[in-house]
């Protein structure tokens, strides 16, 4: 006796069971969760290949996961270089230094010591030497965050958007100050670099010479408008940015503050993240001879051609 046909809405069912099956036995890597971050980022690079994602979005998210395991000290603008305002100058003086950097913010010390940071300057606030005759720095001052240069750039997000600060004082173990780090600073290993109507764009700008005297070169920079403007003679046959030639020297992306010697001039890494470099800090090399010739002139000519 022939057994009675299975209604059309089960027939449909188990069609459909069969079909689930089938692409989780498919696209089983994808459905089951990530047991570390190392497989969650492969699950990511992978739906970015099939299209399923973006690339800035992947790039965002690597920057997220990345910002969790990098602490403040990798990315901090280092004591040096860090652009102070001195409570005891002129105002005439603080002005001048204000627009020179133009910046929003800046570290007031005492004493001309750097250790001695006594709180953040806005520029804006400034304006108010217009209106007020009795105008006092000390009173414009507003309260200086100090940070460990061990804390982790996810923690010190949450706690600028909860206090709202934009610029933290990065001490170490003794209480010494060895740099500072903003909101900016934090963004931008995430999202990218970020540059505001103060940033240096226009491309024959792309090199600029600061207060110290040295270089900020911007690491797309070309090597021949490199070449011409520090009259150097620096080839390479794979890369044609300043940036890229570094890339290459050291074989992967440096961390802000590294250095590299070239041709007579050290290289110092400014602003960079986990993808690419944005400016560097160029300064001509001390000469240790008679002849007047750096050493690193010397022995970049004596180096082999760049590999092809």
């Amino acid at each position: 006796m022939d057994s009675e046909p299975e209604p059309e809405h089960v027939v449909n069912i188990s069609f459909l069971a069969r079909i689930v099956a089938l692409l989780k036995r498919s696209f089983g890597f994808w459905l089951r969760e990530p047991e570390d971050r190392v497989q969650l980022l492969h699950i990511l690079r992978e739906a970015n290949e099939r299209d399923l994602i973006d690339t800035d979005a992947l790039s965002i998210t690597e920057g997220a996961l990345a910002a969790g395991e990098t602490r403040v000290a990798e990315v901090m603008v280092p004591r040096a270089q860090m652009d102070v305002i001195d409570i005891a100058a002129p105002l005439e003086k603080i002005i001048a230094a204000v627009i020179s950097a133009a910046h929003s913010r800046f570290p007031v010390i005492d004493d001309a010591d750097r250790d001695n940071v006594i709180g953040i300057l806005l520029a804006k606030d400034l304006l108010r030497m217009q209106t007020e005759s009795d105008f006092n720095l000390r009173d414009c001052l507003r309260p200086a965050v100090f940070i460990p240069e061990a804390k982790r750039l996810n923690v010190l997000l949450r706690e600028f958007r909860a206090s709202r600060n934009h610029m933290a004082i990065v001490v170490d173990e003794y209480g010494g100050v060895v740099g500072l780090v903003t909101i900016e600073d934090v963004l931008e290993q995430i999202v990218g670099d970020i540059e505001d109507e103060y940033d240096f764009d226009e491309a024959h700008d792309n090199i600029r010479r600061d207060s110290t005297g040295q270089y900020r070169v911007k690491a797309k920079t070309e090597l021949d408008d490199f070449n011409a403007f520090f009259n150097t003679t620096i080839t390479d046959q794979k890369f044609d940015t300043i940036g890229g030639l570094m890339l290459r020297k050291l074989g992967r992306v440096p961390n802000r503050n590294e250095t590299l010697e070239i041709a007579g001039l050290r290289f110092t890494v400014l602003r960079s993240d986990s993808r690419r470099i944005y400016t560097l800090l160029v300064s001509p090399l001390a000469t240790d001879d008679s002849s007047g010739q750096p050493a690193t002139t010397r022995r970049v000519a004596e180096e082999t051609p760049d590999d092809s």
